[in-house]
């Protein structure tokens, strides 16, 4: 009884320290938005990553051969695809805005599970999901007089990174950890290579045009910044995935929206960047939907590393 209890006060660590390292170097993108790209960014992230997890592998800690390679491929296509939509947003987006639509993946994975897979949903998860949702419009305010579709695109990276995160139930049961988060950052980098080969690459000024712009100035400070964030995505998901290895998984997924209260604070410490009233309620509705969801369903989502639940 005492050793269970002392593995899921570590698990419950491990989740929020994860969440530290990501909440944090997530706001040292403005770093690179000002001067450079988001296809830049990504490509070389992602080949730093990958570089990093082949160092691993060879020294032991792990394999990169996956069982079904279309399949990580086809998993990692959602939920990079949503990573493109939360970095490009950090442009234009309050971090705390961007996180919170983040952050209602777990309410379109219950609506996916229920609407495609056939899986019963009971009134209280339903109930969690409308509440949820309002909290997500607490968040983003839409004004009706004018209203501006880029507020929603944190939703679209959050109902993308649902389908990834059933994908990964449905599409790489057995799969290892080191393999799908290998195919995520590759999948990344091949789609900021994609962006920084084909798109015209308009160039604009200051963090507007981070997502037009193809490729900028790669000085000291660039390749930092974007080492920084390579390093602190793996270490934060390493944390994580040490978290649901030690918890019960419904319970560790609550410690997850932790990232929410530190990418706030971080942004308000570095960025000056508070947030309103309306929008922490906002939040608040979203943790606790997401709280209810992870406790009433058998195989609980999660944010960053849903391969974590093995």
């Amino acid at each position: 009884m005492q050793d269970t209890a002392v593995k899921s006060g570590l698990a419950a660590l491990c989740a929020v320290s994860g969440m530290a390292a990501l909440g944090l170097t997530d706001n040292f993108v403005p770093f690179i938005t000002e001067r450079g790209s988001l296809w830049q960014f990504h490509f070389l992230r992602g080949l730093m990553a990958v570089a990093i997890l082949m160092v691993l592998a060879a020294l032991g800690f792990g394999v990169l051969r996956p069982r079904r390679f279309w399949a990580v491929a086809g998993r990692s296509l959602f939920q990079a695809g949503a990573m493109l939509i939360y970095f490009g947003c950090l442009a234009f987006l309050p971090i705390g805005v961007v996180v919170a639509g983040l952050f209602t993946s777990p309410l379109f994975v219950l609506m996916i599970s229920a609407l495609f897979q056939g899986k019963r949903v009971g009134p209280w998860r339903w109930g969690a999901v409308a509440v949820g949702f309002a909290g997500a419009l607490m968040v983003i305010r839409p004004d009706p007089s004018d209203l501006d579709p880029v507020a929603f695109l944190p939703l679209l990276a959050g109902a993308l990174y649902a389908i990834g995160a059933v994908a990964t139930r449905a599409w790489c049961e057995g799969e290892s950890t080191m393999v799908m988060t290998a195919g995520f950052f590759g999948m990344l980098a091949v789609m900021g290579g994609i962006g920084v080969l084909v798109l015209p690459g308009a160039e604009m000024a200051g963090a507007e045009g981070f997502v037009s712009r193809t490729w900028g100035p790669l000085d000291g400070a660039m390749w930092f910044w974007i080492a920084v964030q390579a390093v602190g995505s793996l270490i934060g998901i390493g944390f994580l995935v040490r978290g649901y290895q030690l918890g019960e998984a419904g319970h560790v997924a609550i410690f997850e929206y932790s990232l929410l209260i530190f990418a706030s604070f971080w942004a308000y410490i570095l960025w000056d960047q508070e947030v309103p009233p309306l929008a922490f309620s906002g939040m608040a509705l979203i943790a606790l939907a997401g709280a209810v969801i992870a406790l009433r369903s058998d195989e609980p989502s999660t944010l960053r590393a849903p391969e974590a639940v093995e």
